[in-house]
C-alpha cells in the first residue's frame, strides 16, 4: 500500500499537479477564445472538452519536457529533484505516461468535429518538438508561444467549424504574452542554463532581458487592444486589458533585481493577467 502509495506522488509530480500554473496559463487564453467563438458562454461539453483537454496536455507536456531533459535537470537546482532524474520513474514508464495521456486528450478531441480533429495533430506535434528547441534556439520560448496559443483555433473550429482570420490576433497577443512570461521563468535558471548550454531568450537577451519583456508585454497589450475591437468588445474588456496592463507594471517592478525567486514570483502574477482578461470577455457578453 505505501509503495502504491509512493508511486501515485511520483507520477504527480512528474505531471507538476501540485504546480497548476501552466494549466492556468494555457486554459486561460482558450477559455478566451470559446467565449468569443460563441459571443457568450460556449456550449457546456466544449467546456468540458477544452477545460480536461488542457490539464492532459499541459501533463503531458512536462512529462515529455521531462524526458528530453532528463540527462540535464540533476545540473540545474531547481529540477534536480525531478522524478526522471533521481529514477524514482523510469524512462519506459514516463513514455507509456505520455502516450497514455495524449491519447486521454485525443478521446475527448473525437467528441467535437473533423476540423478541431484535424487541428489537434499540430497542438502535439507543438508540444512534443518544444523541449528540443532551447538545444538548437535561442527562442524556444517562441514554440512554447505557439503551442500555448494552440488551443485558440481549435476552440473556433470547435464551435463554429471555421477560422476567422482575426482570431489569429487572438493567437498572436497570447504567443506574445507566453514569450515574455516564459522569458520571466528562463531568468530563474540562467545561470544554470549557462553551465550546461541550454538556450532561451532570458540568455539571448542578456542585460536587455527586463527591456524585452516589457517591449513584449506592450505589444500584448496593443494586440489585445486589437481583438477587442476587431470582435466589438466593449468596456469591460477594455476594464480587463487595462488591469492586465497594470500588472504588466508590477511584474516589471518584481524583476528589475533580475532575482530568481522574484522573477519566478512575477512568472506566477501571469495567473492574474490571464484572468482579467477572460473576466473582461465574460462580463461583456454577460452584459
Amino acid at each position: 500500500m505505501a509503495q502504491s502509495i509512493s508511486r501515485l506522488k511520483n507520477y504527480l509530480a512528474l505531471i507538476r499537479f501540485d504546480r497548476p500554473i501552466g494549466t492556468y496559463l494555457l486554459l486561460w487564453p482558450t477559455l478566451w477564445a470559446l467565449w468569443i467563438a460563441a459571443e457568450g458562454v460556449p456550449p457546456w461539453h466544449l467546456l468540458l472538452i477544452f477545460s480536461l483537454g488542457t490539464f492532459l496536455m499541459r501533463s503531458a507536456g512536462c512529462v515529455i519536457n521531462d524526458l528530453a531533459d532528463r540527462k540535464l535537470d540533476g545540473a540545474v537546482a531547481r529540477t534536480q529533484q525531478r522524478p526522471l532524474v533521481t529514477g524514482a520513474i523510469s524512462t519506459n514508464e514516463a513514455l507509456a505516461i505520455f502516450a497514455s495521456l495524449t491519447l486521454l486528450a485525443f478521446v475527448l478531441v473525437l467528441f467535437t468535429n473533423t476540423m478541431t480533429i484535424m487541428l489537434s495533430f499540430g497542438g502535439v506535434a507543438l508540444a512534443s518538438c518544444y523541449p528540443y528547441m532551447k538545444r538548437h534556439t535561442h527562442l524556444p520560448q517562441l514554440v512554447l508561444g505557439a503551442a500555448f496559443s494552440w488551443g485558440i483555433p481549435m476552440a473556433f473550429a470547435a464551435v463554429n467549424e471555421a477560422l476567422p482570420p482575426f482570431l489569429w490576433l487572438i493567437y498572436t497577443a497570447n504567443l506574445l504574452w507566453t514569450v515574455a512570461y516564459d522569458t520571466q521563468y528562463a531568468m530563474v535558471d540562467r545561470e544554470d542554463d549557462l553551465k550546461i548550454g541550454i538556450r532561451s531568450t532570458a540568455i539571448l537577451f542578456g542585460d536587455k532581458d527586463r527591456h524585452m519583456v516589457a517591449v513584449l508585454q506592450a505589444l500584448t497589450i496593443v494586440a489585445l487592444l486589437l481583438v477587442g475591437q476587431r470582435f466589438h468588445l466593449g468596456l469591460y474588456f477594455l476594464t480587463g486589458v487595462v488591469v492586465a496592463a497594470g500588472l504588466f507594471v508590477h511584474q516589471q517592478r518584481q524583476i528589475r533585481s533580475r532575482e530568481p525567486a522574484a522573477c519566478f514570483k512575477a512568472f506566477l502574477h501571469n495567473n492574474y493577467v490571464g484572468m482579467a482578461i477572460f473576466a473582461g470577455i465574460v462580463l461583456d457578453y454577460a452584459f
